[in-house]
């Protein structure tokens, strides 16, 4: 297919060469150029082409990148990028070694501040404002992009409360499209949507917080945006421009299936069909079977409550809001908030299972030592997508959590090597606990068709040996057990396999077993090598005076960019056939 106006488009200076006439059709075909791409080599959909107008209008209006222009989260900067000199090179996007999903600074001048995670524009902008004033540069303007769902963050209400207190020569543009991944939930989005109807009773907020407020303006009139951003331009101080658009703008099925839409894997880039999916039997996404799990267990415990940040459907909590509205609640983007309220409902007697993802439980570290671990309440951490993830790469990548949990007293951690175990874990930590637990399970699909086995009580902290050898002890943790079984099926009587669920605590029995009869012990983790799992195993090597060879295998002390799990796993030396090369040269040794 050909994009006439859109391949005449190197930069942003090739956009401010067209007339304004001129830019409704580059519209049409930068919408369809990035249909085009995303239907065959996936990634992030609805939320770009619902921007594209605005990231024409921006672009063509700013003198980016003198003038700043800051992505939140950065779903939908794919009209960005494509326009920022990364057209040629779009189908790498998402790819090992090709772009990243997200603004990154190290690829592009025009990506003025990295994202992935919600809510830090504001923040950043502000910053680089203040940093402006203090140079001298009174010229340059600062914008961040936020949506409905992301401005309802803490942190995101914490940098306009600075910043309407401030002169920073500062823009925030809402883009209000009523939907995040999951449609947006809570009061200030049923305020946003009286404010986009004239009803509001209130006092306009982002006015009461002393931005010079703008709106609302429909976000696909390139003319009107253009109008507005010209008043703006001239505007000292912080001003607020409330942006409506349409999530999937341009692709039928996008805009009437958004969940589905945001990011939808492969499909028919004409009629917008997603491709037939298999009809061979899976086994299910961990996802699934945490959310399935979770009504079966709460249709028997009438004291459990399920809690999410912003992720109902990725986290599989949708099945227990359907089934018990009531006793399940949807946060939106505000982990800090799913922490603590999580904490209170436990100190309350409630049996809480708090969903939440690898890379975000980061963002509630404080919550989760203070008000959680320190009163030894007993939540129960659902930590999804733990390990490398793919193709959202470095910002998304579940690698930190078992190093970043491992030092909190009081805390429990099991990692499942499969989907039985993820269950019975489950059943355990509802029964009763005396303290908290994270369960911590990766991105994707197990592999146990028939998964649904009756329920068995876990005891806590007890490892199993699950292979005879007599050379090497490999100490293994969450899914890679099925590597670590491979390896030693392969290395016959050579290997013994021991499967640490509980990283904490650990079976202070079952490793002195292995450091009195194996003077060669590997340890293997999806996390990274540095305070994980791997470092627990050699802290008590040290207090029990081991004096052989420990190996710690685990993610290196890098941030791993995208590419698909396999691909990652290989650059690590994490998949089979390095794990094979790895075991063979120390057997050798031996």
């Amino acid at each position: 297919m050909s994009y006439p106006l859109l391949e005449t488009i190197n930069d942003p200076q090739d956009l401010r060469k067209l007339q304004v006439a001129q830019l409704n059709e580059l519209a049409a075909e930068l919408r369809r150029f990035i249909i085009d791409i995303v239907a065959t080599k996936e990634g992030h959909l609805g939320a770009s082409l619902g921007v594209v107008e605005l990231t024409l209008a921006l672009h063509y209006a700013f003198n980016t990148p003198e003038d700043q222009l800051i992505w939140d989260v950065g779903h939908q900067a794919y009209g960005h990028k494509i326009l920022t000199g990364r057209r040629d090179n779009f189908d790498t996007n998402r790819q090992l070694g090709g772009l990243s999903g997200f603004p990154k600074r190290e690829e592009s001048v025009y990506d003025a501040f990295g994202t992935g995670h919600s809510s830090t524009s504001i923040s950043a902008a502000l910053g680089m404002a203040i940093a402006a004033k203090i140079q001298g540069n009174t010229h340059r303007q600062h914008i961040a992009v936020i949506g409905d769902a992301s401005i309802a963050s803490g942190m995101a209400f914490e940098a306009l409360n600075h910043a309407g207190d401030s002169d920073a020569n500062l823009l925030v543009i809402l883009n209000d499209n009523a939907i995040g991944i999951d449609p947006s939930v809570g009061a200030l989005k049923n305020y946003l949507t009286n404010v986009k109807t004239g009803s509001q009773r209130q006092e306009n907020i982002f006015e009461a917080l002393n931005f010079k407020y703008f709106g609302p303006v429909d976000g696909h009139d390139i003319d009107k945006l253009l109008e507005i951003i010209k008043t703006l331009k001239k505007i000292k101080g912080p001003k607020f421009l409330h942006v409506i658009t349409t999530k999937g703008k341009g692709l039928k099925q996008a805009e009437k299936e958004q969940v589905v839409y945001h990011a939808p894997g492969k499909f028919n880039a004409v009629t917008g069909e997603l491709n037939p999916k298999s009809s061979t039997p899976q086994p299910p996404k961990y996802q699934d079977v945490f959310g399935l799990t979770l009504v079966e267990l709460a249709k028997k415990n009438k004291k459990i409550v399920g809690i999410t940040p912003a992720m109902p459907t990725g986290s599989s909590l949708k099945y227990m809001m359907q089934e018990f509205p009531e006793r399940a609640f949807d946060v939106g983007i505000a982990e800090q908030h799913a922490v603590t309220l999580s904490a209170g409902i436990a100190a309350a007697g409630g049996v809480v299972f708090c969903a939440i993802y690898s890379t975000f439980l980061q963002r509630a570290y404080d919550q989760l030592i203070h008000d959680v671990a320190l009163q030894k309440l007993p939540v129960i951490f659902c930590v999804d997508r733990a390990g490398l993830v793919g193709a959202d790469g470095a910002t998304h990548h579940g690698v930190f959590d078992l190093a970043y949990l491992h030092c909190i007293p009081n805390l429990i951690i099991f990692a499942p090597r499969n989907e039985e175990s993820l269950r019975n874990i489950m059943f355990t930590a509802q029964l009763g606990l005396e303290q908290p637990i994270a369960i911590r399970y990766p991105r994707g699909r197990g592999t146990t068709i028939n998964w649904k086995a009756p329920f068995q009580k876990i005891g806590i902290g007890k490892a199993e040996k699950l292979t005879e050898g007599d050379n090497i002890a490999l100490l293994v943790t969450g899914t890679m057990t099925e590597t670590a079984l491979q390896l030693a099926d392969t290395f016959k009587n050579e290997v013994a396999v021991y499967y640490f669920g509980f990283v904490k605590p650990l079976d202070p029995v079952a490793l002195q077993e292995i450091f009195s009869t194996y003077t060669n012990v590997i340890t293997l983790e999806d996390g990274v090598a540095s305070g994980g799992f791997g470092s627990a195993v050699a802290e008590e090597a040290t207090r029990q005076n081991y004096k052989w060879k420990l190996q710690v295998l685990g993610i290196p002390d890098t941030f791993i960019e995208q590419g698909t799990t396999e691909e990652l796993r290989t650059s690590v030396g994490l998949d089979f056939e390095s794990l094979k090369v790895h075991v063979a040269h120390c057997l050798t040794l031996i």
